[in-house]
C-alpha cells in the first residue's frame, strides 16, 4: 500500500478513533486527524512486525483494525500528556 492511502488511511482512522475515545481531548480535529495518520502508521507498523499482518490490501478487515488501534493507542498518549500539561499550570 502507498504512503497516500496511508495518508488517506489515517485521517479516516483518526476521525473514527476520536469518536470511539469517550472525553475531551486537547487540540482540534487537524491535530486528532495528524495524530491518527501517526497512529495508522505506528499500528501498521506493529501489526506487521508483531502479528506478520498483511497489511497490503486497503480494504483489507486487519489493515482497518491495526489503523483504528493505533490512532487510539496515539489519542489516549496525546490526551494523557496534554492533560497533565494542563494540571500543572
Amino acid at each position: 500500500m502507498s504512503i497516500i492511502a496511508w495518508l488517506v488511511l489515517g485521517l479516516i482512522a483518526g476521525a473514527i478513533a476520536k469518536l470511539i475515545l469517550p472525553g475531551r481531548q486537547g487540540g482540534g480535529i487537524i491535530v486528532t486527524l495528524l495524530l491518527g495518520v501517526v497512529g495508522a502508521l505506528l499500528g501498521g507498523w506493529l501489526g506487521s512486525v508483531l502479528f506478520n499482518a498483511n497489511i497490503e490490501e486497503f480494504w483489507s478487515i486487519s489493515t482497518w483494525l491495526l489503523a483504528i488501534g493505533g490512532a487510539l493507542i496515539v489519542l489516549l498518549i496525546y490526551g494523557l500528556l496534554t492533560n497533565r500539561r494542563g494540571s500543572r499550570a
